[in-house]
């Protein structure tokens, strides 16, 4: 099931995203994910000071394409909770900020798959609850989407601070030695 949604807030700062829903996701009579996904991400781009349009995709896997996805791309032999595909990996040095005044331009900043059963899974190993390590999961994905890395302990230190402010402010409280140094426990 592809759907595309434009998201807006009142400055007027698209996030466009597709969503692939391939386990069923997105039915859920209880939530719509949609809108919870966009306005957490419409606050991360917010806190990262990004001003460009953007279009990105989500996709929702099951294991077994996670896994297989993790394999062939990372070579890690098991299913993850989220692989991010980045469009500019920040090796041209092309400022799309530059674009920034151009109300058509849209960036394009590439795609998310992301497996519902093993975030479930980790929010009962980790003890957060289904919400928190979701929002958790796409508000990492996304970061990495622009860019953000936490290879390098000054990386981690930066990408995880705003992940923690933007959980925190969204009512997702992380662990407090999470702001530093990532998922904690």
């Amino acid at each position: 099931m592809l759907t595309k949604k434009r998201t807006q807030n009142a400055k007027m700062d698209p996030i466009e995203i597709t969503y692939n829903d391939e386990v069923g996701f997105l039915n859920d009579d209880k939530r719509c994910w949609k809108d919870w996904i966009e306005k957490l991400l419409l606050l991360t781009k917010t806190k990262i000071g990004k001003k460009n349009n953007l279009e990105m995709s989500i996709n929702f896997v099951n294991e077994d394409r996670s896994h297989e996805i993790n394999l062939k791309y990372r070579d890690k032999d098991r299913p993850t909770d989220v692989i991010s595909f980045a469009i500019e990996d920040g090796e041209d040095d092309l400022d799309m900020a530059a674009f920034a005044d151009d109300p058509d331009f849209q960036e394009d900043i590439g795609d998310l798959f992301m497996c519902p059963s093993v975030i479930k899974r980790h929010s009962v190993e980790y003890g957060t609850g289904f919400d928190r390590e979701f929002g958790y999961t796409v508000v990492h994905g996304f970061l990495h989407l622009n860019g953000y890395d936490h290879i390098k302990p000054e990386e981690a230190k930066e990408m995880f601070g705003i992940q923690g402010k933007v959980l925190e402010e969204y009512g997702l409280p992380l662990y407090p030695d999470q702001l530093d140094v990532g998922r904690g426990k």
